[in-house]
Parts: structure tokens; C-alpha cells; sequence
């Protein structure tokens, strides 16, 4: 497996583990992760801390996103697309997108390369939880 997406797949453990939504991403420079982070919706009360946005904050102030690849478990949905497209990110890996679609099109439009790993780890994690916690899941996709 990907070590980068196998460190997404770390961070989406736990975020589950510390009682919220098992979705993880890494921001990657030069082959070296200069971000992680893990959705914190349910731990932070907080409808905005998404993985990919945990994620960009932990990187921090980087200058340019020039060359720099981020990567999720879960496809972004339209408020992390949004942030990759703003930044200029023009490469996002993702686990998978079974279990929900995201805003692929969306980042494919604004020139980001999207590749989609299937990943069935990141389908199980993503399968379980949903089934363990349909409404917290509902919450978080807006329905």
C-alpha cells in the first residue's frame, strides 16, 4: 500500500478512535508529509474541521501549494474541494468514493488531477461507521 495513504488511513483510525467520523488526509511535499489531520466535526463541535481542512491547518503556512499532493480517505466533499481548488492543489489521491461520491467533478473542472485508489480498508472503515452511526453520518454529508 501507499505509505502516504496508509498515513491517511492512520489519521481516519483516529479520528473513529477518539469517537468522531473515520475520514483522514496528508498533505505530501517532495515525498515528506507536511500536514495531517483527521475529521473533528463531533470531537471539536465543529461542522468545519473536515480531515482535508484539519489537515491544511496543521501544515500551516506553506507559501506556494505548487507540486504538492493531498490525500484522503474519503473523496472531499464541495467545502475541501473548494479549499484544494483555492490553494491551487493540483493532485488529490483518495481512498475511495463508494460510500460517498464528493465534488470530484468539481475539483476535475478546476484542473486537479483526482485519482481514486479503491481502497477497500478505506471502504470498510467508511462502511462500518456508516452503519454503526447513520445519523452522525447523515450530519456530516448535510442530509
Amino acid at each position: 500500500m501507499d505509505k502516504f495513504m496508509q498515513a491517511a488511513i492512520n489519521e481516519a483510525k483516529k479520528g473513529r478512535d477518539s469517537g468522531g467520523i473515520p475520514i483522514g488526509s496528508v498533505l505530501v511535499r517532495d515525498g515528506l508529509i507536511i500536514g495531517s489531520g483527521h475529521n473533528q466535526r463531533v470531537q471539536q463541535n465543529d461542522p468545519m474541521a473536515h480531515a482535508e481542512i484539519d489537515c491544511l491547518k496543521q501544515a500551516g503556512r506553506v507559501g506556494t501549494y505548487e507540486g504538492m499532493v493531498l490525500y484522503s480517505t474519503l473523496m472531499p466533499c464541495y467545502l475541501c474541494a473548494g479549499a484544494v481548488v483555492q490553494f491551487n492543489i493540483k493532485k488529490v489521491i483518495v481512498g475511495e468514493n463508494t460510500t460517498f461520491p464528493g465534488a470530484e467533478d468539481f475539483m476535475k473542472q478546476h484542473g486537479v488531477e483526482v485519482i481514486n485508489l479503491n481502497n477497500q480498508t478505506c471502504i470498510d472503515l467508511m462502511n462500518t461507521f456508516i452503519h454503526q452511526f447513520p445519523e452522525l453520518w447523515n450530519e456530516d454529508i448535510g442530509e
